[in-house]
């Protein structure tokens, strides 16, 4: 089984409210604004709002897919969609107050990117269309249930479950001689402390061993990395939002330590990951907005079943591979996509 084989486990614009105090968050909205009248290809005028609990690439590059999706369906941005977007800036209580306000707003249908700003979302509203996604696990977000089915009526979304066998079997080819892997996560992250107990429970049969370390905040990610220094052969870590927001910070520190870093998204790899196994951010994107176009077109979210993005692929940077101290082999670099030489096509 190759690594690209698919995998089925199943800015600041508008006012905020005062009475909120959004002043952490950032948002823009569309300059044109959309009336009653306006329409493209015949759609008519829609208000969309778009949250997430943090801007970083990964997150950033599935809310252009959604947006371009839209507009490919005759939704088009400052046109006849009026787009309101938030971020929390890795501030739970700021995702919180967002929720509410965008609950007040009653638009027509709110994507919630990341687990705390669905979480947040969804506990602020039972009429509004809620579309989640960039969700690790919505059973442990209690975004839906153990039968797949959402906890209110008016939720659907997409998740992206990153089995964890896979990603063991890719941390073993990349360093063969692992025995203790590295977690960096953040305890109130839902979707972290989930992958955290699946290396737990998994590990042992491999002979290995997992030492998770906890980031609060993005500032405590460099410290959390080099408190590993000595203890562990690898690093890994899962699209937890305080860790790649200050991706860089990380990557730097393993450079420092020769310590490889295996993340499960393409940003990082790009960021200073050794390699990642994961879904394609943008094409992520554009599966959920296939979602949101659904809704914006009249459909009840309850007539549109919760998805799973099942298709996985490895991204590898022979670069960083060598400033973590390791290199990556012809059979691995073979069914990969490297993103260094990505890069270089780009440059020319």
């Amino acid at each position: 089984m190759t690594f690209a084989t698919t995998l089925r486990f199943s800015l600041f614009g508008a006012a905020i409210s005062a009475a909120l105090g959004l002043t952490a968050c950032s948002n823009a909205t569309d300059t044109a604004t959309a009336t009653d009248d306006s329409t493209t290809n015949d759609k008519p005028a829609k208000t969309l709002a778009i949250t997430q609990i943090v801007e970083h690439p990964s997150l950033d590059e599935m809310r252009r897919g959604i947006i371009d999706e839209l507009s490919e369906n005759g939704y088009v941005k400052g046109q006849n969609l009026k787009v309101n977007f938030q971020s929390a800036q890795g501030n739970t209580a700021t995702a919180g107050q967002i929720a509410k306000q965008f609950a007040g707003d009653n638009p027509d249908a709110i994507v919630a990117i990341s687990t705390p700003s669905a979480q947040s979302v969804v506990a602020s509203t039972k009429t509004v269309p809620v579309i989640y996604t960039a969700i690790s696990d919505p059973v442990a977000a209690k975004l839906i249930d153990e039968n797949d089915v959402p906890i209110q009526t008016n939720v659907t979304g997409l998740s992206s479950e990153l089995p964890i066998e896979p990603q063991l079997d890719n941390i073993q080819k990349i360093v063969p001689n692992v025995k203790t892997i590295g977690y960096v996560y953040s305890p109130g992250e839902a979707n972290s402390v989930v992958v955290l107990k699946q290396l737990e429970k998994a590990a042992p049969a491999r002979g290995l061993k997992i030492l998770g370390v906890t980031a609060n905040r993005p500032t405590d990610v460099a410290m959390a990395t080099r408190s590993l220094a000595g203890k562990v052969e690898v690093i890994y870590t899962s699209l937890d939002n305080n860790v790649v927001s200050a991706f860089e910070a990380m990557a730097n520190a393993a450079n420092e330590l020769d310590i490889p870093v295996i993340a499960s998204d393409e940003f990082s790899v790009r960021r200073g990951a050794t390699a990642a196994l994961g879904v394609n951010d943008y094409d992520f994107g554009r599966t959920t907005g296939k979602m949101v176009y659904r809704v914006l077109n009249g459909e009840a979210t309850k007539d549109i079943a919760p998805q799973v993005m099942n298709t996985l692929t490895l991204y590898v940077s022979p670069k960083h591979a060598a400033e973590q101290g390791t290199s990556l082999s012809a059979d691995l670099l073979k069914n990969a996509i490297n993103v260094d030489k990505e890069a270089q096509k780009t440059s020319k």
